[in-house]
């Protein structure tokens, strides 16, 4: 764990839980266009998780959940490039799902992570989900919050999804106005809050950490790269997911929610993409739970999520006499 200190920089600030206070470190990793920024929670020696969060949000997502898992680990939970503080792709560049798999790699290698444990939130789900499959090896436990490890796209649908995101960023480049708009703060919680109207507000302020940037004498901007909202060009069918499923070798917790990701799929496609899969999981004696909440629950209610992340934590990477009772 040596390189994880080292890369961790100086600047900590104590965070405070109902239970007890605990150590936040701010974390920086250098990579070819800057920097992954992400923070992280627990004992140097502690077994390493990796957090990776969903579609336009930041690691500040699990900011409520972590202080409730078994404090024998280590959670690094990082910005995703173009989200939070982390540094925007190069000009010209697509986001890309194998790109933020390489980006876990980078993160992995600069800390010396051999074998780790990938928790991930909707997107980052399926981020850990690819890289569980990529790099079968590294991975000892996959835990997947609202979310299938995969996002299967109907083969005669990929040619409209490629060209669609290709034409977004020409687009977006063509324009000349390309700066951001600004904010009140208010105004800013406002929009998130629409985007998002499952999140508590509790929990946007805590998203928008992470998630704005201060324009001196004017008021704030969203942090994350305009260009994450654009159609993922790289897509896979569902024979094709199955496939990367069938090589995942770590043991894999599915945290489902009656409220949640599984509403935004017709009954239909429920049965063409989203059940094929689950059965995979359990075909494979993998747990797949279903929880009341919504798709945000990990961080408006993470006392929901919690027993069954660190009940599955504890049997598959800790030793059994640590004690469930144990936390951060």
């Amino acid at each position: 764990m040596r390189a994880l200190m080292q890369t961790i920089r100086s600047v900590r600030h104590r965070a405070t839980s109902a239970a007890m206070a605990k150590e936040v470190s701010e974390l920086s990793i250098p990579v070819p266009w800057g920097e992954i920024r992400g923070k992280v929670w627990g004992p140097d020696h502690g077994h390493p998780v990796l957090c990776l969060h969903g579609w336009a949000d930041n690691c500040g997502t699990f900011n409520n959940l972590i202080p409730l898992l078994p404090k024998g680990c280590r959670y690094v939970a990082v910005d995703l490039a173009g989200h939070g503080r982390s540094s925007h792709r190069p000009p010209g560049v697509f986001y890309l799902f194998p790109s933020y798999v390489a980006d876990v790699l980078r993160v992995a290698d600069a800390l010396q992570l051999k074998k780790f444990s990938l928790l991930g939130h909707s997107m980052g789900a399926d981020i850990a989900g690819l890289f569980s499959a990529l790099y079968p090896d590294m991975v000892d436990a996959l835990v997947l919050l609202d979310a299938y490890g995969f996002l299967p796209t109907d083969s005669k649908d990929i040619p409209k999804v490629m060209r669609q995101g290709m034409d977004e960023m020409l687009q977006f480049e063509q324009k000349t106005e390309g700066e951001k708009r600004v904010y009140t703060y208010e105004k800013a919680i406002e929009r998130l809050s629409a985007a998002n109207p499952s999140l508590s507000e509790r929990s946007l302020h805590i998203l928008l950490e992470r998630g704005l940037d201060q324009v001196e004498g004017a008021g704030f901007v969203f942090s994350r790269d305009l260009r994450v909202n654009f159609k993922n060009i790289v897509r896979i069918s569902l024979e094709q997911s199955l496939e990367m499923q069938s090589r995942i070798q770590a043991s894999v917790l599915v945290v489902l929610t009656e409220e949640g990701f599984d509403r935004i799929f017709s009954e239909q496609a429920q049965k063409k993409f989203t059940l094929p899969l689950l059965q995979g999981f359990r075909d494979r004696n993998h747990k797949v739970v279903t929880v009341p909440g919504d798709h945000h629950i990990h961080l408006n209610n993470p006392e929901v999520v919690a027993p069954f992340v660190s009940d599955f934590l504890q049997t598959k990477v800790l030793p059994s006499s640590a004690g469930l009772e144990q936390k951060l």
